[in-house]
This record gives C-alpha cells, structure tokens and sequence, in this order.
C-alpha cells in the first residue's frame, strides 16, 4: 500500500552556533533527515537570528519549506502564540528538539529530551534572575515539561541515562522512550563544504596567548560544570607542577565572570596578563578549536550532571584524550576511552590530573581508545533513528 505523503514540521529555533549544543542537534537532525525522508514535506521553523544559516538544496525546494517566526524561546509568546504558527501549517507531526512544548499545542507531536538538568539542580547560582522569579520559572519549566512529556506521542533522548531520568521523575512509561545517541561532529568542517582550511598552531596559540603545556577544557560555565571546583584542584595542581597551564574556552558570560573572579581570589588569573595560569580565549571557532585538541595535554570535563556530554566525544575525535567525571551519563557515552574521577572529591581529582601528566603511556592510550569510541557516533544515524521514530508514528511501522 502507497503511503500517504505527510506535511512534518521541526522547531528548528535553536538551529546552528546560536544555540550552542542544542543548536549543533537541531542542525544535524535537520540538515540530515529533509535528505534521508524524500517522501514527506517539511516545514522548518527558524527565529530571526538564524533564518539565512538554513539553506535548502534545490532539489529540496518543492517539499522543504522555511519559515520565519520572530519568538523567543522560553516566553509567555511561545506559549501562547507559536502553537497557531504550527496550527496554520496543517502539519500531521511536529518535532521539538528541547522540552520547550506550548502548552495550548494543537498538533500530534514528539519532544526531545537531552537532560533534566533544570530538576537537579534547581538553585538560584544557576541563573542571574532573583530568587522569587527564578522559582516561579522552575515552576513553569516543571509544568511544561511534565505536560510536553505526558502528551507527547513519543520521546527521544540521547542516553540510557537520562532515559532513566525521565522515569524516575516522570513516571513515563519506559515503551514510550527512544534513544538516539548524538553524533560527533567534523569541527574543522564548514557548512555544506568537505574542505579543511590549512591552520596556522603557532598564530593560532599566541593569539589567545597560550602556550604549550596545558590542559584543556571547551563548554560553558554554568554552575553543574563544576568550573570552580576545577580551579581549586588546579591551584593545589599547580604548586607540583607551576609551568603549568589551565585553558577554559567559552563565550563570556555572566558565569563565565563568576569563574574569573573565583580565579583571580586564588591568584589564578589577571586580565591582560600574558602569565596567568589560567587562561580564558572567550569563543573560539571550531576551526580553531582543531589547534587546541591537537596541542593539549589532555581535556579535563569536571561536569556534575549531563545527558550526553558531546564536548569530551569531541576532544576524542581530535586526537585529545580525555579526564573524566563519573558522574550521570559519562561512563555510558565514554567508555574505556577516558580516565575517570569522581568530581565531588577534590583529592580524587588531583590524583587522577596527577595520574595524567605522569604518563605519557596512559594518555597515549586514550588517543587510540578515543578514535575508536568516537566512530560508534555518527550525526547521520541519529537522525536516521529519528526518522524511524516519525515513520513509526504516522504510519505505524
């Protein structure tokens, strides 16, 4: 029997740079499933911000659609007037990379879940609102994402971890759940091209004013990062080891100056001090991200809490190895191909980055480890994965 052509929309407000590791997920679903399912149409919402990064192919032009919705995510307007943009489609399925539901949804959907982190760790360091607003949105975020979760028609999550998450606090029936491991990304590859620009690691280095000898690590600053509790350890590090050189690569922000002003009360870091030993690039490109894996020492992720953990799969990839936190889902997504360390234990930390710059043996080991633990993620069988998840339901197979 011929299968009736569906109308599939994806919220596609975080795609590209602009929403970090959600926007990196929300791009590669996109760009690979308009490619993988050529039978359905797609509409693809985008803000503003990013409506000129997404560019559809031409032999995509009948059947993919773009369109412009001035909404911010996390607003009253979301709720409350994005569900007739979908309503006005007549879409048959609409896809929501993050928990970020409207409550007065018309149309049959399904929702990403990445992490809960939100219920972990509901503190007011975690955010720059005051305290009474910051639980009033912990509220909301709980309300949404119960109702997101209770009337989706399937949820997709992107490990066992956080799977589990979802039914310890949810009470979500595990059939209801799919897991679809994300993928690694070619950070030294530009939109829609193969071509790898030639990279100059001396320039590169000394115009972030780094210099070799250093450990590595490239995300964000919020507070379950454990950035801070890294610098302590590092200040302990640094007293056997004073040439030595910490590098926290991340756009600047509210969390990121906390961390600073935690570096500087250690004598850690000085603006515009070419010495400090600590050092903060700010953003860097991903291209120029390629230098810093291949010249680290290792790359340290200290996070308390995640649900997938992209960034340390990323040092992998390129050569770097990797020290880990135990916690949530590292073990699951990393495997053997990283040294570990329990990120509550400030002793067992500094052992364990002692344990790294002793051997060059061990962390040679974890080079090859990692190549191979990064292969087993392909952004191309996630969305493959995620297609499955549309077929089965519309169609039921």
């Amino acid at each position: 029997m011929v299968k009736q052509k569906k109308r599939i929309g994806i919220d596609a407000r975080f795609y590209g740079p602009l929403g970090k590791g959600l926007g990196r997920y929300t791009q590669e679903i996109v760009d690979n499933i308009i490619n993988i399912d050529v039978d359905n149409d797609y509409v693809i919402f985008l803000s503003p911000d990013n409506f000129d990064e997404f560019l559809i192919a031409p032999n995509n032009l009948s059947r993919v659609k773009k369109l412009k919705v001035n909404i911010r995510w996390y607003t009253l307007k979301e709720q409350l007037l994005f569900p007739f943009y979908l309503k006005k489609e007549r879409l048959d399925l609409i896809h929501f990379p993050h928990f970020n539901v409207p409550i007065f949804i018309f149309n049959k959907f399904i929702v990403t879940v990445h992490d809960l982190i939100l219920t972990k760790f509901p503190t007011v360091r975690a955010t720059t609102l005051s305290p009474v607003i910051y639980k009033l949105k912990n509220l909301a975020y709980r309300l949404v994402i119960w109702l997101a979760l209770k009337r989706s028609q399937k949820i997709i999550t992107v490990s066992e971890f956080t799977k589990n998450d979802i039914i310890d606090q949810f009470h979500v029936s595990p059939s209801k759940i799919v897991v679809t491991y994300e993928g690694v990304a070619n950070l030294a590859k530009g939109h829609d091209t193969l071509f790898v620009q030639k990279l100059d690691e001396e320039g590169t280095l000394e115009r972030y004013k780094i210099k070799d000898n250093f450990l590595l690590y490239i995300g964000n600053a919020y507070p379950h990062k454990n950035l801070e509790g890294l610098v302590r350890v590092f200040f302990q590090v640094l007293k056997k080891c004073p040439h030595l050189r910490l590098v926290l690569v991340g756009k600047s922000d509210y969390f990121y100056e906390r961390v600073k002003t935690y570096a500087r009360s250690l004598n850690l870091y000085q603006e515009n001090q070419a010495e400090s030993p600590i050092i903060f690039p700010g953003y860097v490109p991903d291209t120029e991200l390629e230098v810093l894996f291949k010249r680290a020492l290792f790359y340290v992720f200290p996070s308390l809490y995640e649900g997938f953990g992209l960034p340390p799969l990323e040092a992998m990839a390129k050569g770097c190895p990797v020290l880990s936190s135990n916690k949530s889902s590292m073990p699951e997504i990393l495997g053997e191909a990283a040294s570990y360390f329990n990120p509550e234990s400030d002793t067992q930390m500094e052992a364990a980055i002692e344990a790294m710059l002793s051997s060059a043996d061990l962390r040679e080991g974890l080079v090859h480890k990692g190549y191979e633990q990064a292969k087993k993620y392909n952004w191309w069988e996630c969305a493959y994965a995620t297609y499955k998840i549309y077929q089965l339901v519309l169609y039921g197979d």
